[in-house]
């Protein structure tokens, strides 16, 4: 293929338009969940194991599932898997919207996760066949990337609007007209991708990588919600049982779902964990934000849509420098210096205080948004690159599910943790005269404590509320330092890693290369990496 014919037209830019769409949708129900979780918990009432399952339910499944969604798609057709998704999506949305518990909740969130696994994969895997070029590919990639960044500043808005004037189900609407506009344009503007020879599908294979993400999740979020003790060790070792079986059966297999070639190369497996950590502790972190600005500052959901703004604009700040940076530091540099500038943001975080206020806490998250988008311009395409493009589907598969995982988890553990601590503070220090009910509602969630407070005389009410956000804020401080330590250890991993492998970034990985041997190629490309020697900025 000459250089010219490699590079994507007209079409494929406007294609490149309808694959953001579900990117935008799946980052506007994140942080509309976010947004919405005191409106939800003052009608549903969810207790507090609900609640980290209404948010925890939806990302475990898409865990779960985007390898074998991604390996699907592979098989029979990228856009087909990605149209059906979308409308299965669009149809779990409305569910949700009109739950009438947190069990049913809880059900149509699973089921958006089981849908929203084909969505991603989907559409980095088209990016991959679509777009030839080295450099018009990253260029798509950091559209794509920058796509999340868009739909986590119109969620909020747009759920802060709806929150101030319908039920807090109406956020999850939104999501249907999206899908809709995906379902006409779609077939219109994509063209289909898929394996020439695909083999079977190994069914078998994919039962066993979802078994073995979901009771690994499971028992993380025990262990970090009851303690760890013989249960949650018996789910995580089954979990792990369960994925040394899938990997053995990926050795063994004629059509394997994986190419574990992939996993031999530091340019594919050290940026997949960078992703993990990197989601892990901005997502996990995020539960926090929404409750103290509602909920300790006392704002609406319309104001702290709009004072999240900055944090979620500065992020396209973040993504535009690491993509002019990269070519002339490396990309590997370029991640080292988002994730020392997202530690720094979590850092401040971490001494944060009640009486800290909003600019404050903009200010940090700010920092933390800049950071981590200067990450995620750059890691999403080094791991899209480092696979063929027959495989791509699955590749971008992992490098989803990278996030999806370090995202629930962030979710689960940090979660979970903040939880234990407040739990562990209030019963320490809540204030006497509280009644056995009272006293139980504040202690199982800072959403508890305010309504509780709301129905005591002024007094006793004040001392409550001093209390619990006191204990909310110290549990905030142990989440940010949590973070601080994720971040840095992820940039001391590239610097080390990373930074010296002799991989080409953008040369797939074939059997030769899997076996130890290097790619001999003349030069070495400078968008992609420079030379081990050079210093770290």
């Amino acid at each position: 293929m000459t250089e010219e014919s490699k590079r994507a037209g007209t079409r494929q830019w406007v294609g490149l338009a309808v694959l953001v769409l579900p990117c935008v949708l799946a980052s506007m129900d994140l942080s509309v969940m976010f947004v919405t979780l005191p409106s939800l918990t003052a009608v549903l009432q969810p207790s507090s194991s609900e609640l980290l399952w209404i948010m925890d339910s939806y990302g475990f499944l898409l865990a779960g599932l985007l390898i074998t969604m991604g390996t699907l798609g592979d098989r029979i057709g990228r856009r087909r898997v990605l149209l059906a998704g979308a409308a299965a999506f669009g149809l779990a949305s409305a569910l949700a919207a009109f739950a009438s518990s947190p069990e049913m909740l809880i059900a149509a969130r699973a089921l958006m996760g089981i849908a929203g696994a084909t969505l991603a994969p989907s559409t980095l895997s088209l990016i991959r066949n679509m777009f030839h070029d080295d450099r018009q590919r990253a260029t798509a990639v950091g559209v794509w990337t920058a796509g999340f960044a868009g739909g986590a500043v119109v969620g909020p808005i747009i759920g802060g609007l709806l929150l101030e004037h319908f039920w807090w189900g109406s956020v999850f609407l939104i999501n249907v007209p999206v899908m809709i506009l995906l379902l006409v344009l779609g077939p219109l503007l994509l063209p289909e991708y898929r394996d020439p020879e695909p083999g079977r599908f190994d069914l078998l294979g994919a039962l066993l990588s979802l078994v073995a993400v979901l009771a690994v999740i499971y028992g993380v979020k025990m262990a970090a919600g009851h303690g760890f003790g013989w249960t949650p060790a018996v789910w995580i070792v089954a979990g792990l049982v369960v994925g040394a079986l899938f990997v053995r059966r990926q050795r063994t297999a004629v059509n394997p779902m994986i190419d574990l070639a992939l996993f031999r190369t530091r340019r594919f497996n050290v940026p997949l964990l960078i992703d993990a950590l990197a989601t892990f502790a901005m997502i996990g972190f995020s539960l926090f934000n929404w409750q103290f600005m509602q909920l300790v500052l006392g704002m609406s959901p319309f104001e702290s849509a709009l004072w999240s703004l900055p944090t979620f604009l500065v992020m396209p700040v973040g993504i535009a420098l690491a993509t002019a940076m990269a070519p002339r530091i490396g990309k590997p540099n370029v991640m080292v210096a988002g994730l020392l500038v997202a530690a720094a943001g979590y850092l401040a975080l971490s001494l944060i205080r009640t009486d800290s206020g909003i600019v404050y806490l903009v200010s940090a998250l700010t920092v933390v948004s800049i950071g981590i988008g200067g990450v995620s311009a750059v890691v999403t395409e080094v791991i899209l690159s480092a696979a063929p493009p027959e495989r791509a589907g699955a590749a971008s598969a992992l490098a989803e599910t990278s996030a999806e995982f370090g995202g629930a988890l962030g979710i689960a553990v940090l979660g979970s943790i903040g939880t234990a601590v407040y739990r562990v503070q209030m019963e320490s220090k809540a204030p006497a005269g509280l009644s056995p009910h009272e006293l139980a509602a504040a202690e199982e969630t800072l959403g508890g404590a305010v309504d509780t407070a709301a129905d005591l005389p002024h007094h006793a009410a004040e001392a409550l509320r001093a209390v619990a956000f006191d204990a909310f804020t110290h549990e905030m401080r142990i989440a940010a330092l949590a973070s601080v330590v994720l971040t840095v250890g992820g940039a001391i991993l590239i610097a080390t890693m990373l930074r010296t492998a002799r991989n080409r970034p953008g040369t797939p990985v074939s059997p030769a290369t899997s076996t130890g041997q290097t790619a001999q190629h003349h030069g070495r490309d400078q968008a992609d990496e420079p030379p081990a020697t050079t210093s770290m900025s």
